[in-house]
């Protein structure tokens, strides 16, 4: 009798074995992160979004983290924005979300959505206050594209903390004519180190965190030019505002 139980001893083990390795591996690909990268431009098109889409892609597959890219706002609802850890905003400009898409995106955010700002998404929805909010400004203007300092004031943020103190880099910098308050700032540009045109702030945070409205937020003035989107020390500090929205902490 004990003979014959062990060959059906050792199939209820193997398929156990095999239950096990299937659960552990659909809890793995359930649990990996992902993120939405939103382009659409109803104002200036940015050439650098193409690069900016690919290098997105390339820190998703070296970090774990899948990502889907789309100009098509009508992705802006509440059952396809659930499935996403984050959305960014890459190089948006004007008004790019109607008031039923802009409703789903802000029950995204209050239910622990985040979201990314990359560049021109302050030169976006202008007419949305719970939009400026969340993304911490609005543009005003920008002089003609230079080499300038960025003071790294907040070193411990895991999108700062591998830059220098003085970040020296090229880039289009954009004035602000109005700067969200509550902002975590993690880097302002010294206006000695650059011509800012008549657009000149004095206090002129350049990349900031946040909490808002039961998400968490992130936003980088960075990111105008093609050449960003090579740029090891950029593409890590976006990298870490990506990780902050999607809700990682170190």
């Amino acid at each position: 009798m004990k003979k014959n139980m062990k060959p059906f001893h050792l199939k209820l083990l193997a398929l156990l074995v095999m239950m096990a390795i299937v659960s552990t591996t659909h809890m793995a690909h359930a649990k990996k992160k992902k993120v939405l990268v939103f382009c659409k431009t109803a104002g200036f098109h940015h050439n650098s979004i193409k690069q900016g889409i690919a290098a997105i892609q390339k820190l998703g597959k070296e970090n774990k983290f899948d990502v889907d890219s789309t100009i098509n706002s009508a992705k802006f609802t509440e059952a396809n924005l659930k499935q996403y850890n984050a959305v960014i905003f890459l190089n948006t400009t004007g008004d790019v979300l109607n008031d039923e898409q802009q409703s789903a995106f802000e029950k995204y955010i209050r239910t622990g959505g985040g979201f990314v700002g990359v560049h021109s998404a302050t030169d976006c929805e202008y007419n949305w206050p719970w939009y400026g909010d969340l993304v911490g400004a609005y543009f005003l203007t920008h002089p003609h594209q230079q080499v300038a300092v960025l003071d790294v004031t907040d070193r411990t943020h895991i999108s700062t903390k591998h830059l220098p103190e003085k970040y020296k880099r090229k880039d289009e910098w954009y004035n602000f004519k109005w700067v969200a308050k509550g902002l975590n700032i993690l880097m302002s540009i010294d206006e000695k180190s650059y011509d800012a045109g008549s657009g000149k702030m004095g206090d002129h945070p350049m990349a900031w965190y946040r909490k808002y409205d039961g998400g968490r937020s992130f936003y980088t003035a960075l990111g105008h030019t093609e050449e960003s989107y090579a740029e090891p020390l950029f593409l890590n500090h976006l990298l870490g505002g990506i990780k902050y929205a999607m809700g990682q902490k170190k």
